[in-house]
């Protein structure tokens, strides 16, 4: 009855109400904190906990450890805790960033959280930060946020750590990593820089065939042919090209765009794009839909007939399960010869390709009951693209491979430094 008596006195108006409550409640943190928390068991709503996060909150660091105890001795749901460990205030920093050192990727998940809402900018943290890049290829939750936002103030420390004798390689290395993720290559000092570039030249000399970024769900490319590849960057408005090992530029390609000032002074969004080596004589361009192609439909046409007047031919794929698109699109020197778009009207257009088979022909059409333009072939985008180029989920080691991939960049006088996050090359 105590206890609830100092929680409604909690979420009363009055502030001399709500301090004599905090101060009690802190003063029996260590028999109060258990019972609140024993006390919601079944709540399975935020609602429910709302006067239990209100008292933690006032409670501060002894409620902290209380909570983290219990979560790991799973005497409060994964969900609870998150909303527990979200309520302390500065008070608790230490405990955060103690939590972020922690080995498990998903409790220092929780400690990163908590110190990017709280903006802490600590020694703790910053080890925190370096020891999880060092130790893991994917870093934990809200990591990588936190690296940005507090890379202003750690950059000149973590560069202090990357050029410390007196610290172990995995430190140099965690600190490096953690640049990069916070400000990109431009972080780095020309001897960091220099190193990447000469291991990139020693990976990418016997580089094995890449995988490449799956259509399933969705996905778009274009496909080349190997021996005028080099058209596709003037096509496509690409600048700073730069040799990449395929498992960094799929990873740059997916990756983070940036904002940078636009002549108009306002924002403008840039990405990168990944230009594969040839296989089996076909080079295949991913990158950001909006900034490579730009419209769905009429950007689609227009960016693969210009593609195809500086390259000789162009393919271009399109797919979305999710939404039912599924298109292929074939053009030779400026212009469409063949394309399917699934479900518009009409399907197909342009003379059926040698190696089609048409919808008349196939097996199961009976011409009593299905019409069908006589140009209509069968193949969707996933099929189609093995007997036109590359299927991307079927290049595998028997693949023939030739030079290296390329990492470019969407607008002119931007580069790659300026791009936040590590990739693994």
């Amino acid at each position: 009855m105590e206890i609830e008596s100092l929680l409604k006195d909690l979420g009363s108006n009055d502030a001399a109400r709500v301090e004599a409550a905090a101060s009690q409640l802190a003063e029996q943190a260590d028999s109060v904190v258990p019972e609140l928390l024993r006390g919601v068991a079944g709540v399975n709503n935020t609602a429910g906990l709302q006067p239990v996060m209100r008292a933690l909150r006032h409670i501060g660091p002894p409620a902290f450890d209380s909570v983290l105890a219990a979560w790991r001795r799973k005497e409060v749901a994964d969900w609870q805790a998150g909303r527990f460990l979200g309520v302390f205030d500065e008070r608790s920093a230490d405990q955060y960033a103690a939590l972020a050192a922690d080995p498990d990727s998903g409790s220092s998940g929780r400690g990163f959280q908590g110190l990017v809402r709280l903006q802490v900018d600590s020694e703790a943290g910053l080890m925190a930060l370096v020891d999880s890049f060092a130790r893991r290829r994917l870093a934990p939750y809200k990591a990588s946020d936190y690296a940005r936002l507090m890379h202003d103030s750690f950059g000149t420390r973590l560069r202090s750590l990357r050029r410390d004798p007196a610290v172990s390689p995995k430190v140099r290395r965690g600190a490096m990593a953690a640049l990069v993720e916070g400000g990109g290559v431009d972080a780095l000092d020309d001897r960091d820089r220099a190193a990447i570039e000469r291991l990139i030249q020693v990976k990418i000399l016997d580089e094995e065939v890449p995988t490449l970024p799956s259509a399933i769900l969705s996905g778009w490319w274009m496909a080349v042919p190997g021996a005028s590849y080099e058209g596709v960057f003037e096509a496509l408005g690409l600048h700073d090209r730069r040799p990449v090992t395929a498992v960094a530029g799929v990873e740059a390609a997916e990756g983070r765009r940036i904002q940078v000032p636009g002549e108009d002074g306002a924002d403008r969004s840039v990405g990168r794009a990944f230009i594969t080596p040839e296989l089996d004589g076909w080079r295949l361009v991913f990158g950001p839909f909006d900034q490579l192609v730009g419209d769905f439909w009429d950007g689609m046409i227009e960016t693969v007939e210009r593609v195809s007047v500086h390259c000789g031919q162009a393919q271009f794929y399109f797919l979305d399960d999710a939404g039912g698109s599924d298109v292929w699109v074939v053009a030779e020197n400026g212009r469409v010869i063949r394309q399917y778009a699934a479900e518009s009207n009409p399907e197909w257009e342009g003379d059926p390709l040698p190696w089609e088979t048409l919808a008349v022909d196939d097996p199961d059409f009976d011409p009593e009951y299905d019409e069908a333009p006589s140009n209509a072939g069968t193949a969707g985008a996933r099929s189609a693209c093995g007997y036109l180029s590359v299927d991307p989920d079927e290049v595998g080691p028997d693949a023939e491979m030739r030079g290296h991939g390329w990492l470019a960049v969407t607008a002119p006088g931007v580069g790659h430094g300026a791009f936040p996050g590590t990739l693994h090359i």
